[in-house]
């Protein structure tokens, strides 16, 4: 069966290991219920967090990862009827007073650990945003709203990718070729960014950005019921709901963050848009207006020329078999941990082309597994991502239950004459989700509820940013980096050139970030809003971003993370600027530094999400960090380094 779970051989084993989990978490329920408060209540309540995860997590990989259509559909009806259920648990009156007992419990609360404590309260965190300290009227329009809010995401999400349609003599004959034709119609299905012509892209933004009224009905909708909900639970804001427990921990501190950070950038960014002009001056005299069509075509251009950098010069360095070897060392050398090739049995996977790692440590032994699902195939999605398929955590025996993940890329398939070869942003893209699969291996924690990665949104991205900075360093590159016809090493200006090519219209490509954060944080802040979401996305854009609005556009119908990161998509930026104090405080010296990479086991990734998580950056740095210092982190990284800037000259 999949991931060698017996039941799941055929699509209709999810009925059947659905079915034993709901029965599992009955019992649980009653368990709990009838227990004297104690650390029991919350061991009892983390085996019925398992119960369900163990079925929905491994169902959320299968319905957007799984070739067979019938087996994607079994997991989608998995996921929905697990939340369903998750949603009731969360209003269950009875379960929630056997947890109330032992919070209320003072003597019993002082004599549990941290780690227990923490695990405590944010179960009870999960019931009380789902309402039930209300009564049972408030209680049921809780729940109404919370499925209303599932639905309206799954809609938003889907009108977030349709294509738009337009007649096609609208267009200029000679640039049709680049949509797709349907009979007297061209589909306009993206934003065609890095088309050399300068038209394509603008017909592309603005056909593409077309508003379509049902889609905006669906997002006004979705603000005014996460905005409703958040009140009737005891907030005054959706965002102050999403941020409780997070880094940041609440609106004003990121608002804060995101206006520093924006004041520090602004004299760049108005650099970096000078430079494009210039470029665009020099491509297209007729028209050389900066418009936001140009930000990432341009900024390509001056990269390339600058450095060139066409990854075709890089590729042959990454076949994956060296950076896979690559990952393997510097986690063997920072850590302690090697990646060993495992047998499948049949029917463990979905496709022939999945490799199955055993994580092992040198004197702790087998950590857990790593599935790579590497390799294009139709239907499979184009994101990099990685999966929690099953969360460690301590059994009852005594035994640790090893977390099983998923790491999947969109990498090339090998040809008769080449092995799998990377670009540099492949191989980056490889060593960022090592990081999160890392953090889910090392976060071995007593309760599944808080393991590896589970743990807050502006925190998560920490331990895979981090590994960006190992994959851009030549000393780490140098370890793997070989030609794979005749085995020369890439030389040190490729690598110092790939770099600072990184910075070019670098500010420019953080302040569009800053806007789109600063655009959610509004749109989940105080309502009703005083604006369309069109309004405020034309004020927005103009404050904060700076290149102007283009009429009878609605980018944020487009904006898919509103539904995913709903108030937090400021996390990348927070999470990169610690990611980036803990490289150049830790490990710029060596990268390679075990004593180093033991005390980043300590500290960061052995908690998972049971600890919180600026306690945990404290402990890696040993001081506090204040915005002042993330923003200082995030742009002193745009800085160009002398020494490359020189051996160029």
């Amino acid at each position: 069966g999949l991931f060698g779970v017996p039941e799941l051989s055929c699509p209709e084993g999810f009925q059947e290991a659905q079915d034993k989990a709901l029965q599992e978490s009955e019992q649980l329920v009653q368990k709990a219920c009838s227990t004297p408060p104690g650390p029991e209540t919350v061991m009892i309540f983390d085996q019925l967090s398992d119960a369900l995860c163990r079925v929905a997590d491994l169902a959320d990989f299968v319905k957007i990862a799984h070739p067979d259509f019938a087996f994607r559909e079994a997991a989608e009806e998995a996921c929905r009827n697990i939340g369903t259920v998750v949603e009731k648990l969360n209003t269950d009156v009875e379960l929630c007073q056997s947890l109330r007992r032992l919070l209320a419990d003072k003597v019993v609360m002082s004599s549990l650990d941290p780690e227990t404590r923490r695990v405590a309260e944010l179960f009870m965190f999960d019931f009380e945003i789902s309402g039930i300290h209300l009564d049972e009227e408030k209680r049921k329009k809780a729940v109404n709203l919370n499925v209303r809010i599932l639905d309206l995401c799954n809609e938003f999400l889907t009108g977030t990718h349709l294509p738009n349609k337009i007649d096609k003599h609208v267009l200029p004959e000679h640039i049709r070729y680049n949509f797709t034709a349907e009979g007297n119609y061209l589909q306009v299905a993206g934003l065609h960014a890095d088309c050399p012509d300068d038209l394509v892209r603008e017909a592309a933004y603005k056909i593409f950005l077309y508003p379509n009224a049902e889609q905006l009905t669906r997002l006004e909708e979705l603000l005014a019921s996460r905005n409703s909900l958040a009140q009737l639970v005891g907030y005054d804001t959706f965002a102050h709901r999403a941020l409780q427990g997070t880094m940041a921990k609440n609106p004003e501190t990121v608002t804060q963050f995101l206006e520093k950070l924006s004041d520090q950038l602004s004299k760049r960014t108005q650099k970096d848009f000078e430079m494009m002009t210039k470029m665009k001056m020099k491509l297209n005299p007729q028209n050389s207006k900066l418009m936001p069509w140009d930000h990432p075509y341009y900024s390509g251009v001056l990269r390339a020329e600058r450095y060139n950098i066409d990854p075709g010069l890089y590729c042959p360095f990454f076949s994956l078999g060296a950076c896979m070897e690559g990952l393997n060392s510097l986690f063997s050398r920072l850590l302690g941990i090697s990646l060993y090739a495992e047998q499948t049995q049949r029917g463990e996977i979905w496709s022939e082309d999945v490799r199955k790692l055993a994580v092992v440590h040198e004197t702790e032994g087998l950590l857990g597994y790593i599935y790579c699902d590497f390799f294009q195939r139709p239907d499979k999605p184009h994101q990099d991502c990685h999966f929690t398929v099953r969360g460690g955590r301590l059994r009852e025996n005594g035994e640790y239950q090893l977390p099983v993940v998923v790491l999947m890329l969109s990498l090339p398939h090998s040809t008769r004459g080449a092995p799998t070869l990377l670009s540099p942003g492949m191989m980056e893209n490889l060593f960022h989700e090592m990081g999160h699969a890392m953090h889910s291996m090392l976060g071995r924690t007593r309760y599944q509820h808080v393991t590896g990665t589970r743990c807050p949104t502006d925190f998560a991205e920490v331990p895979s940013i981090l590994m960006e900075y190992f994959a851009n360093d030549y000393r780490v590159v140098n370890q793997f980096a070989r030609h794979y016809k005749t085995g020369q090493p890439l030389p040190k200006n490729m690598v110092s050139r790939l770099c600072e090519s990184k910075k070019v219209c670098a500010a420019a490509d953080m302040q569009l970030q800053v806007f789109y954060a600063a655009l959610d944080q509004i749109y989940h802040g105080k309502h009703p809003l005083k604006k369309s979401t069109t309004e405020i996305l034309k004020e927005t854009q103009e404050k904060v971003y700076g290149l102007p609005y283009v009429p009878n556009t609605a980018w944020q119908l487009r904006f898919s993370h509103l539904v995913g990161y709903g108030a937090k998509y400021y996390s990348y930026l927070m999470s990169r600027a610690v990611a980036s104090m803990v490289w150049k405080q830790c490990f710029a010296q060596d990268p390679f530094d075990r004593a180093m990479g033991e005390r980043y086991r300590r500290e960061m990734l052995a908690h998972g999400g049971g600890k919180e998580p600026i306690l945990m950056v404290q402990g890696m740095l040993q001081k506090s960090p204040s915005v002042e210092d993330f923003v200082d982190a995030l742009v002193s990284d745009l800085d160009q380094d002398f020494e490359t800037f020189i051996m160029d000259s």
